[in-house]
């Protein structure tokens, strides 16, 4: 290939791990997935790992990390968000498919699929397009020997083909982070700072804590949950870029408040009282009848914080999991209490993320899956949207899901098994 007059020579190898994280956290859609982390989670899950590369007149232009699992014909290659590869230098994608089709064919797995971390057309928050939407991408794919999986929408794929995102490019602090989101998603922080709720760090022997609280998410949303074993191998793998976060509830704090208040309030109330005894006015009236239905209120608050403290002293009401990377902060897992909702633990926990990549320097958020539904208010997605939506990001449409045929026999087997199976 000849590349501006110069001789261009473009191979493949298998590269090391060092090398394959090296290019993870440099290229600009890298992410946790490409790295030997998820590597070394998969192996211990009994999964198979290739790292390939692809070089350019001997500097590396392209990286996929390779995760063979066993079903029902055989290996089945996996890439998880990724190659991690220019889609429009065709001679690179080239060389990783063919990389990819002979790895493959050395563990004699009969496919790969892919799901390119590559996106195919931004949105705004309300899933208003905006720009240009990449169809050179998928054709170039495609072109290659891969079948494309169409233009997807709801959670049904192993990788969800629509996140959520928000850039903190520009937002110097906490205090700034916080009035950039809506005001609803600002009171909801506020409030959880007000009632006692806490975040922090769980220890590896917590773990069951966090488990506990995605299991019962789980029974409540109909979703299969990850079990505390899947999380303690997570953390061996990741270490300390995976945070386990857990947002408490301190009754104490939250009791001292809320009399604080009701104090406030009695007294609002009896001078009110006062005054409209001595004078009585429309306006007074109106006055005293919302501050006594605020008091109503704080009495009821501080009879439930009484059943609460039942339950200990300290009530975790919210737990999520985040991974760092040096291209982004990703929020991965979550659940929550259903009984302690009223404390917006949730909406503190985001906070405290996009906090830490202040802190980290990390400008890219990632809020990670969402439906991709935006005008069907019963969509089963359409409370995680609105819980994203109100920390005022983007969205993000990546390309798809990709399957590259290695023996061709199995894979068409495998595929009218599926179809009978309506899977």
């Amino acid at each position: 290939m000849t590349v501006n007059g110069k001789s261009s020579d473009i191979r493949s190898s298998s590269i090391t791990g060092e090398q394959m994280d090296a290019f993870s956290a440099e290229f600009p859609r890298g992410g946790f997935q490409q790295t030997t982390a998820m590597g070394q989670l998969a192996q211990r899950r009994g999964n198979l790992v290739d790292y390939l590369g692809v070089w350019k007149n001997d500097t590396l232009v392209g990286a996929a990390e390779v995760t063979y699992t066993r079903g029902r014909f055989g290996l089945e290659g996996s890439v998880w968000l990724g190659p991690l590869c220019d889609p429009h230098d065709v001679d690179v994608l080239r060389e990783m498919t063919s990389a990819i089709r002979k790895a493959a064919r050395a563990r004699n797995a009969f496919s790969v699929t892919a799901w390119p971390n590559d996106l195919y057309r931004r949105h705004a928050s309300d899933g208003t397009p905006e720009g240009i939407a990449d169809d050179e991408a998928i054709d170039n794919y495609i072109h290659l020997g891969w079948s494309h999986a169409g233009f997807t929408r709801g959670y049904g794929t192993v990788v969800n083909r629509w996140s959520y995102v928000k850039d903190l490019t520009g937002i110097a602090d906490s205090k700034a982070l916080l009035k950039s989101y809506d005001k609803r998603t600002q009171w909801s922080v506020k409030r959880a700072q007000s009632m006692g709720v806490h975040v922090r760090e769980l220890n590896d022997d917590e773990l069951s804590v966090f488990a506990d609280i995605e299991r019962q998410t789980a029974e409540r949303r109909s979703f299969a949950a990850r079990n505390e074993q899947y999380f303690r191998q997570f953390k061996e793998a990741f270490g300390s870029k995976a945070h386990f976060m857990i947002a408490e509830i301190h009754i104490a704090e939250y009791v001292a408040d809320m009399e604080a208040k009701r104090t406030a309030l009695q007294a609002k109330v009896d001078a009110l009282q006062a005054k409209y005894d001595e004078h009585p006015t429309t306006k007074t009236e109106r006055q005293l009848g919302e501050e006594s239905r605020n008091l109503a209120a704080a009495e009821k608050r501080l009879a439930e914080a009484a059943e609460f403290a039942k339950d200990g002293d300290v009530l975790p009401a919210a737990a999520s999991l985040f991974v760092e990377h040096p291209q982004e902060f990703v929020y991965l897992f979550s659940g929550s209490v259903e009984q302690y909702k009223p404390f917006y633990a949730s909406a503190l926990i985001q906070h405290w993320a996009m906090s830490k990549c202040l802190e980290l320097g990390v400008a890219r958020y990632n809020f990670y899956g969402i439906s991709g539904v935006f005008d069907d208010p019963n969509d089963e997605g359409r409370g995680v949207l609105e819980f994203k939506q109100g920390f005022n990001g983007y969205v993000e449409e990546l390309i798809g899901e990709f399957t590259l045929p290695v023996s061709k026999p199995r894979y068409m087997v495998s595929r009218l098994a599926h179809k009978l199976l309506n899977r």
